[in-house]
């Protein structure tokens, strides 16, 4: 069963001018020259179930859903959204927010909808409307969505640039293994969630030891790896040593 909660719909913000997504814009050049950092997903030990406590429920924004990939729209107001589209919804991220929409009837494409926001596209092109505005998209990248066979045990994966970092959240216990500047520091320490909302899709983890204290800050936005230009459906910000680091992440269900 996956380890998530459901979440509320809200209106989607359309604005005229460009949004930056502070840390996670894309670059025009996904090329890199910086190591490459390899991780094993959140460790187990002998430890028995019973003698643990049990990993937190996360919004279910923070997940793709059923859907098999990612999509990156980039749109006119200047404006960037990430898609993850599914049989029976869609899940859409902007700037602002975390949405999901029904399957609604159109002659042509495919169409989604949830109140006055609606979200049609036919091929490479969407429109998205609702009560404040309208955007014309276009598609840009697509990636497969990541899986637990890809990182067993790791409920929630997140990662970023310049120093390359990567954080784990084991699926199974309040868990987390940071692997930073570029693979030469890794650590695996306890946390506690001290904040959670459901309906703005935002989370707030602190360490839950005092000698190594840090604090991961998780909120469901469109977010774009700033080497690839890949889409997530999550925004990271990692604080630990004085130092601040900022990525994209993905919630992985069973």
């Amino acid at each position: 069963m996956s380890r998530y909660t459901a979440s509320v719909t809200r209106p989607l913000v359309l604005l005229g001018t460009a949004l930056w997504l502070a840390g996670c814009a894309a670059t025009p050049d996904g090329t890199s020259t910086r190591p490459e950092i390899s991780d094993r997903g959140a460790p187990r030990d002998q430890e028995t179930p019973e003698a643990q406590p049990t990993a937190p429920l996360m919004p279910s924004l923070f997940f793709p859903g059923e859907a098999q990939s990612l999509t990156a729209w980039r749109c006119t107001p200047a404006q960037d959204l990430v898609t993850a589209a599914a049989e029976e919804e869609l899940r859409l991220w902007s700037a602002h927010g975390a949405y999901r929409l029904l399957p609604a009837v159109v002659a042509s494409g495919a169409r989604y909808q949830q109140g006055e926001l609606s979200f049609w596209n036919k091929g490479d092109e969407a429109v998205v409307e609702s009560a404040t505005g309208r955007l014309d998209c276009t598609r840009d990248l697509t990636q497969k969505v990541l899986t637990r066979r890809q990182r067993p045990g790791t409920m929630f994966h997140a990662r970023g640039n310049e120093p390359g970092w990567i954080v784990n959240l084991a699926n199974d216990r309040p868990q987390a293994t940071l692997v930073l500047d570029y693979g030469e520091r890794e650590m695996t320490l306890p946390y506690r969630v001290t904040t959670l909302d459901n309906a703005e899709g935002r989370m707030i983890l602190a360490s839950g030891r005092a000698d190594t204290p840090f604090e991961l800050r998780l909120e469901a936005r469109a977010c774009f790896d700033s080497m690839s230009g890949q889409p997530f459906p999550a925004r990271v910000t990692l604080s630990i040593d004085g130092e601040q680091y900022r990525g994209c992440g993905q919630g992985i269900a069973p």
